[in-house]
């Protein structure tokens, strides 16, 4: 079986840093890459956020952010693989094109299809106003035109089972030229955390198609990423996805998620690949 890939998923978009110690900051997130990095990420996957007091919690498209972080984690990690998010609600995308160009990540997040974004709380009510994360096909093409032209790879974001199926028409189209899966499980209102329903999934990807498995959620989302390993996905996790280790305790940052992730792979008789190999396997510039 392949080398597993570990990707390590640093921030997110929604995590309040003065609640929760996820990284900001250049320095912060070059830091917290580290740690991962040093626990076997070859791929850093990192979201923007606003700089200066008080501001950490919300994103930033701003391209001059997106090159120092880049640039900051690439430095504290030789040869490491960027991997940036494009994901914004609305119509206007000018933002995450320009961090594309300015950035140039080896890898971008393409949300492949919309999702009704909810979540309700135990008496019923709603836990945030419903939201529709929209990604109608105008806006994946957009976003797929932009990655070609940055020489980025796109890695498709699907968060419910006909968006896996919408990947193959993508490319069936001629909008890409190739799929890499990110099989989104977890979300209220997507894919649940269910080992069988990933291996269904696996059935519904272009044939011999690399793919991963992003898992929300706490303790419980282990023993799938164990079977993610077993069916020789790469492998994903970070403060963006996960607080939690494999045996409920609370992680203090991204390296010690990642040692439980490569943990995962070994126990399924799986070597870790370094980013050179990482590169070479998923055909990346170097």
């Amino acid at each position: 079986m392949d080398k597993a890939i570990l990707t390590c998923a640093l921030n997110g978009v929604l995590t309040d840093p003065s609640q929760n110690a996820i990284p900001v900051t250049p320095e912060q997130c070059a830091a917290s890459a580290r740690e991962a990095y040093d626990a076997g990420a070859s791929i850093i996957h990192i979201h923007f956020r606003q700089q200066g007091a008080g501001r950490g919690h919300l994103p930033s498209w701003e391209p001059d952010v997106a090159v120092a972080v880049c640039e900051a984690i690439r430095q504290a990690c030789p040869g490491v693989v960027v991997n940036q998010t494009t994901g914004t609600v609305g119509r206007d995308i000018a933002g995450p094109l320009a961090c594309i160009r300015a950035a140039r990540p080896e890898i971008a997040a393409c949300n492949a299809g919309s999702l009704n974004y909810l979540k309700i709380k135990a008496d019923g009510a709603w836990a945030w106003p419903p939201m529709l994360f929209d990604n109608p096909v105008e806006k994946v093409k957009a976003f797929l035109d932009e990655m070609a032209e940055a020489g980025a790879l796109p890695e498709f974001e699907c968060f419910d089972t006909g968006i896996v199926r919408s990947v193959g028409m993508y490319v069936a189209n001629g909008m890409a030229r190739t799929a890499q899966y990110n099989f989104v499980m977890g979300v209220a209102s997507g894919m649940p955390v269910d080992a069988a329903l990933l291996e269904l999934l696996l059935n519904y990807r272009i044939e011999g198609a690399r793919w991963q498995a992003t898992l929300i959620g706490r303790a419980e989302i282990w023993r799938v990423h164990q079977r993610a390993a077993e069916l020789g996905g790469m492998l994903r996790t970070g403060l963006e996805d996960t607080f939690y280790l494999p045996d409920g305790t609370r992680a203090t940052g991204n390296g010690q998620l990642i040692e439980a992730l490569a943990g995962c792979a070994r126990q399924a008789g799986r070597e870790i690949a370094s980013p050179a190999e990482a590169r070479a396997m998923l055909g990346l510039r170097e």
